[in-house]
């Protein structure tokens, strides 16, 4: 079924004030498929979902955004640049520790996982296992059904440390080797951060680790902002395909 018989005149006053050609026909796509309410899309323009996923994606896939919507066939397919928490109702520069945090999750876990994306089912909160008599806990377990496989969340309100990388690492071994069924893929870990160290992630863990670090807002972002960054990645995309091409001198 086309977008246009699902959706409301309503939805489309929203799609209406997206700017952006490509942008608008992401939303169009993804409000059809995902049955969004015009609550929920209007959320999703005000949030720049488009430009965020865009700018976690390389290069050569951004178009595909506008084209076929969020696809997920892989784990970074799931990853923004940021996750925007804004409907958690918590101020950016309050003092909050990560058990608040985790608790107003809750609260909003629909919202969160429509934050999240496509696929995700919440399975539990501090999730313990037992290892050699030693305990230990998951701050949030999902299961994302397109990539069939668990989804590890930890929530770091303080700086990352290589610590924190080593323990979401043992987290997911146990899980894929305890948990995950013959069928299921490799286990995922995101750590939620307010500041993601990308290169400390690069540094700690092995270069097919199944672990990112994320960063989280509890803000709105300045879609101008993303808007500017997102044109002069695709400007450069664009130049660097011009010179392989033979139309400019690299």
């Amino acid at each position: 079924m086309s977008a246009k018989f699902t959706l409301s005149w309503s939805h489309y006053l929203v799609l209406m004030r997206v700017e952006n050609p490509d942008a608008r026909r992401f939303y169009e796509i993804e409000a059809a498929q995902q049955h969004w309410s015009v609550r929920q899309l209007a959320r999703q323009c005000a949030s720049s979902l488009y430009e965020r996923l865009a700018l976690s994606r390389d290069k050569d896939e951004v178009m595909r955004l506008a084209n076929e919507g969020q696809t997920i066939e892989k784990p970074t397919d799931i990853l923004k640049r940021p996750f925007t928490l804004e409907f958690l109702g918590m101020e950016e520069r309050s003092t909050y520790t990560e058990t608040e945090l985790e608790e107003r999750i809750i609260n909003n876990l629909q919202k969160f996982l429509l934050e999240m994306g496509k696929g995700f089912l919440f399975e539990a909160r501090q999730k313990r296992f037992t290892f050699e008599e030693d305990s230990f806990f998951v701050d949030l377990v999902l299961y994302n059904r397109l990539l069939q496989c668990y989804v590890l969340i930890d929530l770091k309100t303080k700086k990352l440390t290589h610590q924190d990388l080593g323990q979401m690492q043992m987290y997911v071994n146990y899980y894929d080797r305890y948990q995950k069924q013959a069928f299921e893929k490799p286990t995922i870990g995101i750590l939620l951060c307010e500041t993601a160290n990308q290169s400390l992630v690069e540094l700690t863990l092995p270069e097919d680790a199944n672990i990112y670090a994320a960063q989280y807002a509890l803000y709105l972002p300045d879609k101008n902002l993303l808007q500017q960054k997102l044109r002069e990645w695709t400007d450069e995309f664009e130049e660097e395909q011009a010179a392989k091409n033979g139309k400019i001198e690299p």
